[in-house]
């Protein structure tokens, strides 16, 4: 028997190996890579095993929490029943307030009345502060301090991002989580503490005193600002202690809360324009686990003054899933994909490690938050308006201070002198999940997008003058390529790079041959997660791709509100510039709609940044607010097409589109069907039109009808072609029929075109396709036949997908 290569090597090595049969020493390594395979296993076992362990410890925990939670309910319960039982009990206390909600504000009010004031001066009192606010922030982590209510879809487990709950009638919102991490304790606070590389709503943090304590511990005090999610709503600040010390069983607590006057201590900076909040005792408890890793306790609880925006977005600062989504799940996702691309199982993107695609990821997010709030300190001016306030126009004639000094701007402003200008407005959307929203926006740029400016954005990043582009009502759109860059663990983020192919441009306007490229965030595209913001991001970049590209942010950001029952009708789409009123009653407006469903509403925020050259500054804003209208009212056109049959998806029946060709149409499909087969396609007990087009529109089958051209679009389908399909009526014209066929389908389709085209129908083997969104489907038989108009002329073609399913 021959050797093998590696055991000729092994023998040239070591000569005392010839005299050993080639079966023996091919057993051998047969045998030792077992034993690898055995050895990576165990060890993986074992890992799985310390934190099944971990677990448990932390289930458990949480089981002694809920118990003690049951018990003081029940007691609660049982005195407000013996005070609604026992006369003279009840007119003890004579306040409308309950015996929860008096003890609350007795623990709230009494310490302030005891404690003296406090300030920088005094490390004693800081110390103080730091130490009640260690205590406050151990009951919410571990004991009953909050209600606490856990979030749906939050599953413990050993891949589980870990256990997540929020607040219940409290003071201000609050939320918690608990979960399990292959980081030590240290590098763990590490991490949190850097609050802006993961909370992506901070925009600065400043430390401006460190006083060490005499337990080893640190205090620091704080000032932190935040941006405002929408262009509607003033942006908050806070001044905040925060205390960082050890537990005696070897857990570290990072703990904080605002210094207000009831607290004592110094007062902090006021900066004008910005709304101060208040941080109640919150903060990261963080103990070390046998084996390694550490478990987290995470409590965020703030007062963001809600009172102060208008009332139509109080939601935003009242709903406690919304801080659990921005911040406590934030800060345990962050440290989890850190954890990740520490352990090196995971790829690079485009050849670049991933704490520089993070650092992409964190500079679009800040560039379009900072595009939004437009503060004056970093060079933003308002622009004079034309009348209407529907978009605001501003302009930063410093962009160098804004971009900052790692960034090389060059390309992205003449010598001549120039700088940004953004476009931006705010609309209300009923009954369109933003994630839904923001995913076809992400998969049909040809909807709202405009070549012209696309083509604008990207001649600002080369060196030859540019023109200001006139928007058309329709340009030639080339198709998108989507190229993925990098996605964080569970696919709530991913970054990309978006190639626009062949743009056709006339010789007048800017000429560009090439494809431009978009670097694009998109995060939120997830329809579970409670209360998360869907965001869709992009900015201009050019082939090379450098580390210190200049970024100029555009994009949307769709943040759900609370249901209402007295909300306006389901389609409707209202802009929100012209009619809020701070404090206003929700009596303002009458709703049309007398049904008492549901309707859920969320906010959009809308941005668009240009560059520009000083002299042509006003033609640039002129095309900047005519561009962002027709954006808006394309993103409507959008909203009412998707919002009626997602409502429809809430009942039994889904609602079908009611234009007299929808009912046309259905009636030759029909007809032409049991024209070339002889069966029929529609069970209806009624000939009428529209009962035609509502069997057509429930069909369990998929049925779509096509063009009658050289390459074949879709037309029309039902609502299980749409389900199949993925996609919406207003977008099925994009799809080809070629490209959701895969080989084989195509290939069938030509066998069988011509007796389609003689015979008026064909039977198709079963196959698989793919949808819009690039899922495989499979099905088990296809029909396609020839729909005849009413003077028998062929109108289109008509597929059938029978007991389709995703793969």
């Amino acid at each position: 028997m021959p050797y093998h290569p590696i055991t000729c090597t092994l023998i040239r090595e070591c000569p005392i190996l010839s005299n050993i049969e080639p079966k023996q020493i091919k057993v051998w390594f047969q045998n030792r890579r077992c034993r690898e395979k055995q050895r990576k296993e165990a060890s993986r076992l074992q890992t799985v095993n310390r934190k099944l362990t971990a677990m448990n410890k932390l289930l458990m925990e949480e089981n002694d929490r809920l118990q003690k939670q049951v018990s003081r309910l029940v007691y609660e319960n049982g005195y407000m029943r013996q005070q609604l039982h026992n006369p003279s009990v009840a007119t003890t206390d004579t306040s409308c307030e309950s015996v929860v909600t008096s003890g609350q504000h007795h623990q709230q009010q009494n310490p302030a009345a005891t404690r003296p004031q406090r300030d920088a001066n005094n490390p004693a009192g800081l110390l103080a502060i730091a130490e009640e606010t260690l205590a406050e922030f151990l009951s919410k982590a571990t004991g009953t301090a909050v209600d606490w209510v856990q979030m749906v879809g939050m599953k413990p487990g050993p891949d589980s991002i870990g256990i997540i709950a929020v607040s219940h009638n409290c003071s201000g919102v609050a939320a918690r989580a608990c979960g399990l991490v292959s980081l030590e304790p240290t590098k763990v606070a590490e991490i949190l503490k850097d609050r802006p590389s993961w909370y992506r709503d901070c925009r600065c943090v400043d430390v401006l005193h460190v006083i060490p304590t005499g337990n080893g511990g640190t205090i620091e005090l704080i000032y932190m600002q935040t941006y405002a999610p929408t262009t509607l709503a003033a942006p908050r600040d806070f001044w905040i202690l925060r205390y960082t010390s050890g537990l005696e069983d070897g857990s570290l607590v990072i703990c904080e809360r605002s210094l207000t006057q009831s607290t004592g201590g110094p007062s902090g900076p006021n900066t004008p324009n910005f709304v101060r909040a208040e941080v109640l005792p919150s903060g990261y408890l963080i103990r070390p686990c046998e084996g390694g890793g550490s478990m987290i306790h995470i409590v965020d609880h703030v007062d963001l003054d809600a009172w102060s925006v208008p009332e139509v977005l109080r939601p935003l600062y009242e709903s406690p899933k919304i801080l659990a989504q921005k911040m406590t799940i934030a800060a345990l996702r962050h440290i989890r994909q850190i954890a990740h691309e520490s352990s090196g199982e995971m790829p690079y993107g485009g050849g670049r490690q991933p704490a520089v695609l993070r650092t992409f990821s964190q500079r679009l997010s800040r560039g379009f938050n900072d595009a939004v709030n437009g503060f004056p300190d970093d060079g933003w001016s308002l622009m004079s308006s034309d009348g209407a306030e529907d978009v605001t126009i501003a302009f930063n004639s410093s962009p160098n201070k804004l971009v900052g000094s790692h960034v090389n701007s060059s390309q992205l402003f003449s010598a001549i002198g120039g700088g940004i200008l953004c476009a931006k407005a705010s609309m209300l959307l009923q009954n369109v999940p933003p994630a839904l929203l923001v995913r076809f926006l992400r998969e049909h740029r040809s909807e709202w997008a405009d070549p012209g400016v696309d083509a604008y954005s990207a001649a600002a990043l080369r060196a030859s003058p540019y023109a200001v582009p006139g928007l058309r009502a329709g340009g030639f759109m080339g198709s998108q390529v989507i190229l993925p860059l990098a996605h964080t663990l569970e696919h709530e983020e991913f970054l990309e790079v978006i190639r626009l192919e062949g743009h056709s441009l006339c010789h007048d306007e800017v000429v560009l041959s090439r494809d431009m490229y978009l670097l694009q965030l998109c995060s939120g595209v997830d329809e579970n997660a409670a209360g998360a913001c869907a965001q869709l991001v992009f900015a201009p970049i050019d082939e090379s791709f450098a580390d210190d590209a200049p970024l100029l942010p555009s994009g949307f950001r769709v943040i759900p509100l609370d249901g209402k029952t007295d909300a306006p009708s389901a389609t409707r789409t209202l802009d929100l510039a012209s009619t809020l009123e701070v404090g206003s009653g929700g009596t303002t407006r009458a709703s049309s709609d007398t049904s008492s469903t549901c309707n859920t509403r969320s906010v959009l925020t809308i941005a668009f940044q240009f560059s520009y050259e000083n002299h042509l500054r006003e033609s640039v804003a002129a095309m900047a607010r005519q561009y962002v209208r027709t954006v808006v009212a394309s993103v409507q056109r959008v909203a009412m097409a998707i919002a009626p049959s997602r409502l429809g998806g809430q009942i039994e029946t889904k609602n079908p589109p009611g234009s007299p060709e929808a009912h046309t149409l259905a009636r030759w499909i029909g007809r032409s069907y049991r024209f070339h087969t002889g069966a029929d396609l529609l069970r209806t007990d009624s000939q009428s039109t529209d009962s035609s087009l509502k069997a057509m529109w429930q069909h369990s089958d998929s049925i779509m009808c096509c063009s009658l051209k050289a390459a074949p679009v879709f037309t029309f389908a039902n609502q299980a072609g749409l389900d199949m399909l993925e996609t919406t009526l207003i977008a099925l014209q994009d799809i080809s029929l070629e490209k959701i066929l895969d080989d084989d389908g195509r290939k069938a389709l030509c066998t069988e075109f011509p007796k389609i085209m003689q015979q008026g129908f064909a039977y198709l083997p079963g196959g698989v396709c793919v949808s819009s969104m690039g899922r495989p489907v499979s099905y088990e038989q296809a029909v396609a036949w020839k729909v005849l108009s009413d003077d028998d002329t062929p109108h289109c073609l008509a597929f059938m997908f029978v007991n389709w399913s995703f793969v």
